[in-house]
């Protein structure tokens, strides 16, 4: 959803009719995951995707049908389905997608935008097949339990909170059968943030391919001729403090990253022991297998443990091949995005 507030904004206040189309479930080698959101206007404006653009035309068909209608609708495509093989699902995947109004959103719009800048998560629930009172109605659902929205369940209520409580730290959704009623759970997790400690040339190429993967990006370096706004025009934040400092001011959570690339002990030793001693879920440092075997004596006599010395990926990045500031950065964000899909949230 975050990638395409920026459109739904401006189309709202344009006046125009859209609808949201999510992927609830996904099998085989389907491109897009669960959650996933394509938005469409009435006039045929598009942002977003659910698909590698192989049902994309489909479903604006479906979108403007529900724009019409006000009424949502589910749809499914895949090898098996004539129709959808004809579209291009040939990949040997299968979807299936939640089409509904826009106008469903309004009553928890405000909320999702206030959870999503705030980085907490969140959960909505909708119910695909059940009374018709519950049509087009949200229940949005927060991290301790506590609910908003227009969605009320008399008899069910608790045992939803609970199942959409418990999806949140497997930071994706899907749909739950439950007392006879089926319903799609979305999850909203904590946007991801990627900390980089260093404001080097890998990084000016790492920054923005963070930012397009979806990462909050935060620049950290005490040197003021390398943290500026011209050489990270899409950080979060740029801070010119020495990295431990900062650090230290920071909530590093378990949807953070920290990518140490400065190469400079005593910038990089003092920021891993406040980075390895957190709640990141990736922490990494640029240098050599000599290199990081010095570090990690020195970490040692700091006193971190070995389960905490264990954490740091050292070489940073997978191992590519490449030598260049580009291939590093791209090794580094397989690596964060390999690390963030295998270890679930805490």
């Amino acid at each position: 959803m975050r990638d395409i507030l920026t459109n739904l904004d401006t189309w709202q206040q344009q006046g125009e009719k859209i609808a949201v189309a999510t992927v609830m479930s996904t099998w085989g080698s389907a491109p897009r995951q669960v959650g996933s959101k394509m938005a469409v206007t009435l006039r045929g404006h598009i942002t977003g995707s659910v698909s590698a653009g192989c049902v994309e035309g489909a479903v604006i068909e479906e979108s403007m049908a529900v724009i019409e209608s006000g009424m949502p609708r589910v749809l499914t495509y895949g090898v098996e389905d004539e129709e959808a093989f004809g579209l291009g699902l040939a990949c040997g995947g299968a979807i299936e997608i939640f089409v509904e109004p826009f106008t469903a959103f309004k009553p928890v719009y405000a909320l999702l935008k206030e959870q999503l800048e705030a980085r907490q998560p969140m959960g909505i629930a909708s119910v695909l097949d059940g009374p018709s009172e519950c049509t087009n109605r949200k229940l949005a659902v927060f991290v301790d339990g506590h609910t908003d929205g227009d969605l009320v369940l008399p008899g069910r209520h608790d045992e939803i909170v609970k199942i959409v409580v418990d999806m949140m730290p497997r930071e994706i959704g899907g749909i739950v059968e439950i007392n006879g009623m089926s319903l799609f759970v979305d999850i909203y997790p904590r946007v991801p943030r990627m900390i980089i400690i260093g404001a080097v040339h890998i990084a000016e190429i790492l920054a923005p391919m963070a930012h397009l993967a979806g990462f909050e990006v935060h620049i950290i370096d005490p040197r003021s001729a390398f943290a500026t706004r011209e050489r990270f025009p899409h950080a979060a934040s740029i801070t010119r403090e020495w990295p431990d400092k900062a650090l230290a001011s920071m909530d590093i959570d378990d949807a953070s990253c920290v990518v140490v690339l400065t190469h400079d002990p005593k910038l990089d030793d003092p920021a891993l022991q406040v980075a390895l001693t957190s709640d990141a879920r990736y922490v990494g440092a640029l240098g050599s297998k000599r290199t990081n075997r010095l570090r990690l004596e020195r970490l040692a006599k700091a006193g971190l443990g070995k389960t905490q010395l264990a954490r740091l990926h050292a070489p940073i990045g997978l191992p590519l091949g490449s030598r260049g500031p580009a291939g590093i950065a791209i090794s580094i964000m397989a690596e964060i995005i390999q690390v963030k899909s295998s270890t679930p949230a805490v």
